[in-house]
């Protein structure tokens, strides 16, 4: 594993933002957050910093580093390469468990079933009972670090603005590199995370298998040690350099940007906020003054991250919307069937659509909306053909 220089821990927190020009606490002038998928840092870090924390992200991680004995992929980018690395891609990882008719109850190990392992003898497979099974995407990361940056108040304001019936669930998880203390979830289907280096730390332990001061316990195999396997002493990833890494690079990725915007798409965008796709959909968001400490004191917002309005089209919060996954993590028993609103921002690089990838047209992804999101697709249906081509050809030119 490769050594991290000059690395600088960030951390966020944000207001929302209603007009496209806000004012801070602070009276600084909101700007806008840069986008593009162009491998150029958005100022979070310098291009070397930004440079050496991908490569590390790109680094396809052997045995002897570490990897498994149970995993998923060898290295993050890939879940998260497309167009560029750190965005989306086709990848999925497979959760499992039993729902006893009040509780979901993790299969042995955890309702993570990881796809390969280092030994045949340690593969993970299914157990019958466990008739609760799902696939989950892997997400966008682009512009993670300006969401990161969202002050939980915001999140919770978006919440009490939403009317009853599609009001979203917060939730606080606990913040990995600062023990003791919580924040607002927004990070995963879940929001099970609420830092991108307590995300970091999470990802690598259960996707690849090495463990960090962060998380220095290592996965079992459907709940047996996998100790007799293990070669390499934990915690792998010492002094958590990678996942610093890792960590640094997502806050340093531009947001996704725009494409070409026509008639049609403007037309669409209204139709868009007009039958309440945007209650869910938050296009705006402002993040946190510079300076603002969070996260319990472990991070403090920079300027490249702080006022800076984005365009998230997500409002970080979890609804049941009829597609949940039946999987508890974070947010207890009542989160079963809930998701977090996956942000439309970049949604153009995807070919396969909602938690678990299975749509793969857009039309047909509004359709499988249900629950809190009932009233809002009889607008969509009373819509002429013509119509929901329009809000069609707005969805992909985000």
């Amino acid at each position: 594993m490769k050594l991290l220089k000059g690395l600088v821990l960030l951390l966020f927190a944000a207001v929302l933002a209603v007009p496209a020009i806000t004012r801070s606490v602070q009276g600084q002038a909101a700007t806008e957050a840069p986008a593009g998928f162009d491998n150029l840092t958005n100022g979070a870090t310098d291009q070397a910093t930004f440079d050496a924390n991908k490569d590390l992200f790109e680094e396809v991680e052997q045995i002897a580093d570490g990897l498994g004995p149970v995993y998923n992929a060898q290295s993050c980018r890939e879940c998260h390469q497309n167009p560029v690395t750190g965005a989306i891609s086709q990848i999925t990882e497979l959760r499992a468990g039993h729902f006893d008719g009040v509780n979901f109850i993790d299969q042995a190990g955890g309702s993570l079933n990881n796809d390969r392992a280092i030994s045949a003898a340690i593969q993970e497979r299914i157990p019958g009972g466990n008739e609760v099974r799902t696939f989950r995407t892997s997400l966008n990361l682009t512009g993670d670090g300006f969401v990161e940056a969202v002050d939980s108040n915001t999140l919770v304001a978006i919440s009490n603005a939403q009317p009853a019936a599609q009001r979203g669930t917060v939730i606080q998880v606990p913040v990995t590199e600062a023990p003791g203390q919580n924040r607002v979830g927004r990070f995963g289907w879940k929001n099970q995370q609420a830092s991108l280096l307590s995300f970091s730390a999470d990802a690598y332990v259960n996707e690849m298998g090495i463990t960090s001061n962060l998380q220095p316990t290592e996965n079992t195999s459907l709940g047996n040690s996998v100790a007799a396997f293990d070669t390499v002493p934990d915690p792998e990833d010492a002094g958590n350099v990678d996942v610093s890494a890792f960590a640094g690079f997502m806050r340093a990725l531009k947001a996704p940007p725009r494409g070409p915007v026509n008639a049609s798409v403007t037309t669409g965008s209204g139709l868009f906020d007009q039958i309440g796709c945007n209650i869910c959909h938050v296009r705006n968001i402002t993040t946190a003054p510079a300076g603002t400490v969070i996260n319990g004191g472990a991070f403090t917002v920079p300027a490249a991250l702080g006022n800076k309005i984005i365009h998230p089209f997500g409002d970080f919060l979890l609804h049941n919307v009829g597609t949940g996954d039946g999987i508890v993590q974070n947010g207890g028993q009542g989160t079963r069937n809930q998701l977090r609103t996956p942000p439309l921002w970049g949604m153009r690089t995807r070919d396969r659509l909602m938690h678990d990838g299975e749509t793969v047209n857009r039309n047909e992804a509004i359709l499988r909306h249900d629950g809190q999101a009932n009233a809002i697709i009889a607008n969509y249906n009373a819509l002429s053909a013509a119509q929901k081509t329009n809000v069609i050809d707005f969805l992909n030119s985000l």
